[in-house]
């Protein structure tokens, strides 16, 4: 599965970078920097980190943090700083921007204040990472602790199960859509479940969190029926989830980080031909076309467009042109115009608002979404 998905994804950087674009690259006397999880704590950004490269040469230099992050964090710390100590990395793009994003900054601005800083979906407080980045991106999560609860009810939801973990729930963003999510389902008449899941980034790893999805899952569609929905907060549990959701009749109503990319091929085993790659209308037709085959046709669910590769491909753009001297190190409206070039959004399904109005520099979004 991993590997079908990865080809799927090289296939991308053929059709979507083309052959002479590295080259055009070449000349600038500047870099810019990506830090992403490794593949197997977040394979999608990763991926898009490698599609830059591909894309831009050696104007991109792409780092990895660690697996185990949460317990890592002077590792990340000094992974940032040697990034920077690049004189030619004028711009950082951080995502996810993981515990220790802060830190990283502050090691950084102390010798090299220049360096613009573009966080997406940040770990640590929205307040804590404002203050220290340019410009931050993150999922209008508010919004989706009620539009998730309204899509599962559509699709037919009468329980809603929640896993996460105790280091998920002390961030201040994920813990208020729980709470979201909780009231929601009081309002529309569903069973709010919360369940404990092992940390991937503890002993277990993510072997046993995923082990624990594709074991609970069935526990859960056993107590409270098929009309059940399941969310998990972390990424690498989407493709058990995805799997037992689709093997037990029950209904999956979006990823934590929304994408048809996101998990959906792994998990259904989609083959993508090569004239058929980054055809995202294509996917979709796909993954339908799977589900159906399950019976779960009207109950799984996504985003249109892939949310954390379009902050890296908007986040890369917003850099090179700040790098170029056209853009000041914070730009609303700059950000808003690469994410919709990013997401190819003809339709204004990217929405855009800020956390609160001592936090410019904090931007919530959102796209458009699709049943399959």
């Amino acid at each position: 599965m991993k590997k079908t998905f990865i080809l799927f994804l090289v296939a991308i950087l053929v059709v979507t970078t083309g052959c002479g674009t590295k080259n055009a690259s070449s000349d600038v006397d500047y870099k810019i920097g990506i830090v992403t999880g490794t593949v197997s704590q977040g394979e999608e950004e990763f991926r898009a980190g490698e599609r830059m490269v591909a894309k831009y040469g050696n104007m991109i230099k792409h780092i990895t943090y660690p697996d185990k992050f949460a317990q890592e964090q002077e590792t990340t710390i000094s992974q940032v700083a040697t990034l920077a100590a690049d004189p030619d990395v004028k711009a950082i793009v951080f995502v996810q921007a993981v515990n220790g994003a802060a830190a990283a900054i502050d090691k950084v601005k102390e010798t090299r204040p220049d360096i613009l800083f573009v966080l997406g979906v940040p770990h640590e407080d929205p307040d804590v990472i404002a203050s220290r980045a340019d410009i931050a991106l993150e999922l209008d999560q508010l919004q989706r602790g009620e539009s998730i609860i309204h899509t599962a009810k559509e699709m037919g939801a009468k329980t809603f199960v929640h896993y996460s973990f105790p280091r998920h729930m002390s961030m201040e963003l994920l813990s208020a859509r729980r709470d979201a999510f909780k009231k929601t389902c009081a309002e529309l008449g569903l069973e709010f479940v919360e369940v404990d899941a092992p940390d991937p980034t503890s002993d277990a790893g993510v072997p046993g969190a995923q082990q624990f999805i594709l074991e609970d899952v069935p526990r859960q569609v056993n107590k409270y029926g098929k009309d059940t929905a399941f969310f998990s907060t972390n990424c690498s549990m989407q493709e058990p989830l995805i799997q037992q959701a689709l093997e037990t009749g029950a209904i999956y109503p979006e990823q934590c980080c929304p994408s048809p990319y996101h998990a959906y091929p792994g998990a259904l085993g989609i083959e993508i031909p090569q004239d058929k790659a980054g055809d995202l209308d294509y996917l979709s037709e796909q993954i339908a076309a799977k589900i159906g085959e399950k019976g779960g046709t009207g109950r799984f669910g996504t985003w249109n467009r892939p949310a954390n590769v379009a902050i890296i491909e908007a986040g890369v753009e917003y850099a090179k042109a700040y790098a170029e001297g056209k853009i000041e190190k914070f730009d609303k409206d700059a950000m808003i115009k690469y994410m919709k070039e990013a997401t190819k959004d003809t339709n204004n399904e990217v929405m855009v608002t800020e956390l609160n109005e001592k936090t410019p520099n904090f931007l919530l979004f959102v796209l458009g979404s699709q049943t399959f």
